[in-house]
């Protein structure tokens, strides 16, 4: 995920994975031209072709359903709300929570064991500590390696505590 905007009105946090959505369209692609190909020859390839090309294919298409998720977050301080937007072949999804009620963000983290050894994925979470929605609110549903989650978190907390308004020292 990326910062798009950091305003004291609002923060957007946006999240498109072109990367993983272009290589998967190729594969689907690759397959799909290998099989057609195949079975343009004719005799005994023409069903194997076929096979190659809808099962490959298929495979690349459950793989962009279920990995290519447009994921948008904003917290916007005018109208009290925070907005996560997902966005998926299957359709569009909007969770709305209220903006005071959000104390902070946290990194959540678990460990992946492998044959290689162990390794730490994170996940950035939204901490609502009052209102409907008391609880932890994940930003992505999936745990990741590196430092991305760790940055949003960041900026996410700075953002909070650098526009915080005093309502006891305001005067007329």
């Amino acid at each position: 995920m990326k910062i798009t905007r950091d305003t004291p009105d609002q923060l957007i946090l946006s999240n498109t994975p072109w990367l993983i959505g272009a290589m998967l369209v190729v594969f689907i692609l690759c397959f799909v031209g290998a099989g057609l190909f195949m079975a343009s020859e004719g005799g005994e390839g023409v069903l194997f072709g076929i096979f190659f090309a809808l099962f490959g294919g298929g495979m690349g298409l459950a793989a962009f359903c279920v990995f290519v998720r447009r994921v948008q977050v904003i917290l916007d301080r005018p109208n009290d709300r925070i907005l996560i937007r997902r966005q998926s072949v299957f359709g569009y999804d909007t969770v709305e929570h209220v903006l005071s009620n959000l104390s902070h963000a946290v990194v959540e983290t678990t460990t992946s064991n492998s044959d290689r050894g162990s390794s730490e994925l994170h996940r950035p979470v939204l901490v609502l500590d009052k209102g409907m929605s008391v609880g932890r609110h994940p930003i992505v549903t999936a745990y990741v390696s590196g430092h991305g989650s760790h940055r949003l978190v960041d900026a996410v907390n700075d953002w909070l505590a650098a526009h915080k308004v005093d309502s006891g020292s305001q005067s007329a």
